[in-house]
């Protein structure tokens, strides 16, 4: 955590940032929505897959996404721990305030019927997520 802390001013520049396996948590998930929520926010992808940060993280995570300050457009959540609450999370931040995010991988998480509120939102016009896995 201390070490991503400080990471956090070169992550706010970045346009890509792969963080994958690094053991992030949740916690970590709070600090890196200081750099979606950020403006002018350059992060356009990021990849958190391998790393257990669960349904609280992805629950973090879903509430930078809804800033309008976000401009992420794809975002890695593979093997992350993610269940049904997670997946709910997600869903929601896309309904409420559709963002860029264009690409979402969240292969290797057990989401259950949650993939379905998903499904929904891939129904909004507004919605401009292209591919989801």
């Amino acid at each position: 955590m201390e070490v991503l802390q400080k990471l956090l001013p070169v992550i706010k520049e970045s346009r890509s940032v792969q963080l994958s396996d690094c053991g992030i948590t949740d916690e970590g998930c709070a600090a890196l929505v200081s750099a979606l929520r950020s403006n002018p926010s350059h992060l356009r992808e990021l990849d958190l897959s391998g790393n257990e940060i669960g349904d609280s993280g992805v629950t973090l995570l879903s509430v930078g996404l809804e800033d309008p300050h976000c401009k992420l457009e794809k975002l890695w959540l593979i093997d992350c721990g993610i269940t049904d609450e997670g997946c709910a999370a997600l869903a929601s931040a896309l309904r409420s305030n559709p963002p860029h995010l264009r690409h979402l991988n969240l292969t290797g998480n057990k989401l259950g019927n949650s993939v379905n509120l998903l499904s929904d939102v891939l129904q909004n016009p507004h919605c401009k997520l292209e591919i989801l896995w």
